[in-house]
């Protein structure tokens, strides 16, 4: 297993009126995060939020391309971010989640206490496979074929890489003691967007490069 110390790029917020940021997605142009009642677009290049999403949002997010979903308690909700409006919801696994993503065509939903990874059908919430983690789970992100998600236990956290058939891990990034990992997300590039939790704080990571086949 591969093991660095994070190298965080830039820190945004804390924001007015979010004090907290749980589940974080990139829509390709803005980050959006989830502070509880609220999902805010922030610009990364200005950092500031350029517009707000009155919804509840408790845990993950994600983007498909096309529509937000947001971990809202025991449900995943799918959003319409033009207008804001809740389009559909699906049971979340177990009755809740932390992380979000999504890949394949599918969702990916993070389980703190469980330490799983569940791969959900974003049409019936069913459970397609789960993935083991030994770790508190928050933020789930794929790029490039790779699975990522954060953990955060006590004063300690990290992002991780791990096999996604197995669960083993590959390869971590130590965040600096008592920087927490709430929700992750790729920019699809060289940075990872994380949310710092009651710290109101989205932080760019970079992300390592991949080594590429001789």
């Amino acid at each position: 297993m591969k093991r660095a110390a994070a190298e965080i790029l830039r820190e945004h917020g804390p924001f007015p009126g979010a004090n907290r940021v749980n589940g974080v997605t990139y829509d390709g142009d803005k980050v959006w995060f989830a502070c509880g009642d609220k999902l805010h677009a922030l610009d990364p290049a200005s950092g500031k939020i350029d517009r707000s999403i009155d919804v509840a949002s408790h845990a993950g997010t994600a983007f498909d391309g096309q529509h937000l979903f947001q971990i809202a308690e025991d449900r995943i909700q799918k959003i319409d971010p033009k207008t804001g409006r809740v389009l559909s919801t699906i049971p979340a696994p177990s009755g809740g989640g932390s992380g979000l993503a999504w890949a394949e065509g599918t969702l990916w939903v993070g389980q703190y206490r469980n330490r799983k990874i569940h791969q959900v059908d974003p049409q019936t919430g069913a459970i397609l496979r789960t993935i083991e983690s030994n770790r508190f789970v928050t933020g789930v992100t794929w790029v490039d074929g790779e699975l990522w998600h954060g953990t955060w236990e006590g004063e300690e956290s990290d992002v991780r890489r791990v096999d996604p058939q197995t669960g083993e891990v590959l390869e971590k990034l130590d965040m600096p003691p008592g920087t927490g990992v709430s929700g992750l997300e790729s920019d699809g590039g060289d940075r990872f967007f994380c949310g710092g939790g009651s710290s109101g704080k989205v932080r760019v990571v970079r992300r390592p490069k991949r080594r590429t086949a001789a």
